[in-house]
């Protein structure tokens, strides 16, 4: 079990922190788009990943207020991104879905992110690539825990 008051569990958990931070803005200055905010990015993402949200849904997975949401998916319209689609159910709400510019958007973006990281990998050891190769699907959950 992890214990933050045990050295080497606090060090650890602070190397990945730091790594993880200068390689996640490593890979924003990645970007294809640079109107795009990078919160407009992950939320076209989570639209990639999850399908077709309300705002609120959304919100909730990206862990910002509705009203924020709303600015967003609104912004994210005008620029052709989304689109926005009665509820079958509630006539009251509204779903979100990517437009096909999106999705070449962001396909676009993971082809030249991933040649990025592939790019840094290259420099790794075999045995570093294949430890590292073994830890993606834990920080993959990590990522959405």
């Amino acid at each position: 079990m992890l214990d933050l008051t045990h050295g080497d569990d606090a060090a650890a958990v602070n190397d990945l922190r730091s790594a993880v931070m200068r390689l996640g803005r490593r890979l924003k200055h990645q970007r294809v788009d640079e109107t795009l905010s990078p919160t407009e990015m992950s939320v076209l993402g989570t639209l990639a990943r999850c399908g077709r949200a309300t705002p609120g849904e959304l919100a909730r997975r990206e862990h910002v207020q509705p009203p924020s949401m709303t600015r967003i998916v609104a912004l994210l319209e005008a620029k052709g991104l989304v689109k926005l689609e009665p509820h079958p159910d509630d006539r009251r709400q509204k779903v979100v879905s990517q437009t096909e510019e999106a999705e070449a958007m962001l396909e676009q973006s993971r082809r030249k992110r991933n040649a990025f990281l592939a790019g840094l990998a290259a420099e790794l050891t075999e045995d570093e690539w294949a430890r590292l190769r073994a830890a993606a699907p834990v920080l993959e959950k990590l990522a959405h825990l």
